[in-house]
């Protein structure tokens, strides 16, 4: 898929969001804390792209995906679609966008009504934003299940009918029902089996040609990311620490964390990649206190004490990296300063 063009205005932004839940106790339920799931993202969704973005379970990936639809109520920042602020729009205000951006869940069965059928499902947005009579919906039901790959006469089963991957379909196409621009794809391929997540992701393609949309594709599984991504978004503890186009950040990954992600994934030789294995130490920090600095730094081998005592900024242009010592080149040469740096930390 060709790279968007940086110079149409974004389809989506995030200006430095952030989504906190409150840490309540005692009799009187005070708040004492907060735990900072989103902390300070600022990223962009350009029309027709697929933004993935990757991170470990807790880095607060799920809910940034909720949070730019507004499922989630920010705490702080800003978001703007096709540059119109709806961050603090009301529900009756933000409603006639809602048409205009959908989720698909991870889990296919949790997010669908056990009482209702395909059909009804799939009609049920169309009644909801009042954009067909019921007679309507149903026909349209129909047509969106055959896109999708299930026959009309799955539109009278149940959910508990399906597999897992007929389930997501189902999924999928109530997604496709108010005809969006932008889905977001919250790690919708993660339930299933490996050869049911090859169909679920040639599928999306295929719509996304088909129909024109853009993705933020949610995972932490590197292998579809990297198949259906046009660029990735690294998250650690809330934060964006990498971003860039796919082919450069597996290539030549700049951050420290990108790295250990990618020698973590299922490899042969990673040495095949010509690069330095870095070992993450420790356990991922609470994210009600998050470390000083670097957020990584308590885990990073070649953390110096600017690290510990300075925050780094998300800079760098189209690869922009979160890291006061960026990864260089992928060969020997990095290798012995990777192994220089991390004698000096220690």
């Amino acid at each position: 898929m060709p790279e968007p063009s940086r110079e149409a205005t974004p389809l989506l932004r995030a200006d430095q969001l952030s989504t906190y839940y409150p840490i309540r106790r005692g009799v009187w339920n005070r708040t004492t804390g907060y735990i900072r799931a989103v902390d300070g993202v600022t990223l962009e969704v350009y029309p027709g792209e697929t933004l993935g973005l990757v991170g470990e379970s807790g880095c607060g990936k799920s809910t940034l995906g909720r949070t730019l639809l507004r499922l989630e109520e920010p705490h702080a920042g800003r978001i703007y679609y096709e540059g119109d602020e709806v961050t603090t729009l009301t529900e009756r205000r933000l409603r006639p966008y809602r048409t205009h951006y959908q989720m698909i869940f991870q889990d296919p069965y949790a997010s669908l009504n056990p009482r209702m059928t395909a059909g009804e499902l799939v009609a049920e947005p169309l009644l909801a934003h009042r954009l067909a009579g019921k007679g309507e919906a149903l026909r349209l039901a129909h047509r969106l299940l055959e896109l999708v790959g299930l026959p009309r006469a799955s539109a009278g089963r149940y959910p508990h009918q399906f597999s897992g991957g007929q389930r997501q379909r189902i999924g999928i196409a109530r997604a496709l029902a108010v005809t969006p621009k932008l889905i977001v794809c919250d790690e919708p391929v993660s339930a299933l089996d490996v050869s049911v997540q090859a169909q679920i992701l040639h599928l999306l393609q295929d719509l996304q040609r088909e129909l024109d949309l853009t993705y933020i594709f949610i995972a932490h599984g590197l292998g579809a990311v990297h198949y259906i991504s046009t660029r990735v978004a690294v998250m650690y503890l809330g934060t964006i620490v990498e971003i860039a186009d796919k082919r450069a950040l597996f290539a030549s990954p700049k951050h420290p964390y990108t790295r250990m992600l990618l020698n973590a994934s299922p490899v042969s030789d990673p040495r095949r990649r010509g690069r330095a294995i870095l070992v993450p130490e420790g356990d991922v920090p609470s994210a009600s206190n998050p470390p000083s600095g670097c957020r990584f730094h308590t885990r990073c081998p070649i953390a110096m004490p600017r690290c510990v005592a300075e925050e780094p900024a998300l800079t760098g242009g189209a690869h922009a990296v979160a890291c006061h010592y960026p990864l260089g080149g992928t060969g020997e040469e990095e290798t012995h300063g990777l192994v220089r740096r991390e004698t000096a930390a220690r």
